[in-house]
């Protein structure tokens, strides 16, 4: 199963991996262990190693096709064969009436401050209300990641509320700001 380019933007390409990028996603890991410890969850050692990662990716692109996830690395536009530059993540695809999911996303961090996040994820929301015709997509951030929050209101997400202890990230249970981004099409469920 191999990867699947999905967009590109000006600067951008976003593609569904498959197994052949893990080495690739292993070095990014490694670079960015602890840019993205603080929001990271616990992992397991063998999260990091190239086999669980093509594992993972395999999986990807079952759920990908099955239509339960998207799951996207970016790459610069033409460089796909290239290193990995973030990750975002459409993930826990509801359909039925609710036709909404969960998005997360990160960059690396020689990157951060470029814009290419916010072109991605223009780019990557877009698909999923044209080609995957959902009406909700939910992320949600931590109160101190204002870059996060940022983005996510320059973006048109709308904050909905805050909840206590969310998530365990970064060794303790975090705070979160949620938001969510709906689709102005009229999608009603199949």
């Amino acid at each position: 199963m191999p990867t699947v380019l999905l967009r590109a933007t000006e600067r951008v390409a976003l593609v569904v991996p498959g197994p052949e990028v893990a080495p690739r996603m292993a070095a990014y890991l490694a670079h960015n262990r602890e840019h993205v410890a603080a929001t990271s969850p616990p992992r397991h050692p063998s999260f990091y190693e190239e086999l669980a990662l093509e594992q993972r990716f395999r999986t990807g692109l079952e759920d990908f096709r099955a239509g339960r996830a998207l799951p996207l690395l970016l790459f610069r536009r033409g460089g796909e064969d290239g290193p990995v530059l973030g990750e975002i993540t459409f993930s826990n695809i509801v359909r039925g009436p609710f036709l909404a999911c969960y998005l997360g996303y990160n960059l690396d961090r020689d990157h951060v401050g470029q814009g290419l996040m916010y072109e991605a994820l223009g780019a990557a929301i877009r698909y999923a209300f044209e080609e995957l015709r959902l009406h909700r997509i939910m992320a949600n951030y931590m109160p101190t990641n204002q870059r996060s929050g940022r983005l996510l209101r320059r973006l048109g997400f709308t904050v909905e509320g805050y909840a206590r202890d969310y998530l365990f990230l970064g060794g303790a249970w975090q705070d979160h700001i949620l938001t969510s981004l709906t689709n102005p099409a009229e999608i009603a469920p199949p």
